[in-house]
C-alpha cells in the first residue's frame, strides 16, 4: 500500500517539498521533491508500508548506507535516507531524461552499437560494486537510467535489504520477490543464499538481449 502526500509530507519535515508522484512500481513509490536546503530537484524513493514493515527500519538504515558508499559516474548516488514511523525512504538526484525501459518501450529496440555503449557502462559500475562486495540483484530496463548520452544504474541496496532479512519462502507470501522474474539468474529464482555478483552479469545478458531483439 502507497502512502499519501501528506503522509510522506509530514515526515520528510521542512527539508524537502513534495511536488508530485512520477512513478510506482512493485516495492516503492517515487517522488518528485524539492530539497530545500540546496535549492534542487530530487526524488523520493518511499517503501510501500507492507515492505517497510517487512524489512525494518534498522536494516533498511544499515544496507541503505553501504550502498551510499558506491561512488561511480555510472551509479545514480545516495543523497539522504530516513524513516518516520513505517515509512522508509531515500533521497536520491532527479535524473533529467529516461530510463531504458521507457526507451525501449518507444523504440522497440536499439542499435547493436547503442546497445553494446549503455552495456559497458553497465558493466562498469556492476564491476565497482562487486568489487566493494555489494550485488545488485534486479538489473532491468526500469532500473537503467538514460541522461545526457550516459548510462546510470539506479537502487543499489534495496533488493540486498529484502535477500537478508527473510527467506524466499517467506517472501513469496508477502507477494513480492527479491528481482525482477524476467532477468533473474536460475540460482536468485530458487533464492539460492550464495548468490554473487555473477547473478547481475546474467540480469545485464538478459537486457543486452532485449535492447537487440526488443523482446
Amino acid at each position: 500500500m502507497s502512502h499519501n502526500i501528506e503522509t510522506i509530507q509530514s515526515a520528510l519535515g521542512d527539508r524537502y517539498r513534495v511536488e508530485r508522484e512520477l512513478g510506482e512500481g512493485g516495492m516503492a513509490t517515487v517522488y518528485l521533491a524539492k530539497d530545500l536546503k540546496h535549492d534542487r530537484n530530487v526524488a523520493v524513493k518511499v517503501l510501500k508500508a507492507e515492505v517497510a514493515s517487512f524489512i525494518g527500519a534498522d536494516r533498511f538504515t544499515r544496507e541503505i548506507e553501504i550502498a551510499a558508499r558506491l561512488q561511480h559516474p555510472h551509479i545514480l548516488p545516495l543523497h539522504d535516507s530516513g524513516s518516520a514511523g513505517n515509512l522508509l525512504y531515500y533521497v536520491m538526484p532527479f535524473v533529467q531524461g529516461e530510463s531504458l525501459s521507457d526507451k525501449l518501450k518507444r523504440e522497440g529496440k536499439l542499435s547493436w552499437q547503442e546497445s553494446v555503449s549503455i552495456s559497458a557502462e553497465v558493466a562498469s559500475a556492476l564491476d565497482y560494486a562487486h568489487r566493494e562486495n555489494i550485488v545488485h540483484r534486479d538489473i532491468k530496463p526500469a532500473n537503467i537510467l538514460l541522461s545526457q548520452g550516459h548510462a546510470i544504474v539506479a537502487d543499489f541496496g534495496i533488493a540486498r535489504a529484502l535477500a537478508t532479512t527473510k527467506t524466499g519462502s517467506d517472501l513469496t507470501q508477502m507477494e513480492f520477490a527479491i528481482g525482477t522474474p524476467s532477468y533473474m539468474s536460475p540460482e536468485q529464482a530458487v533464492s539460492d543464499p550464495g548468490i554473487d555478483g555473477r547473478s547481475d552479469i546474467y540480469a545485464l545478458g538478459c537486457v543486452l538481449y532485449e535492447m537487440l531483439s526488443g523482446k
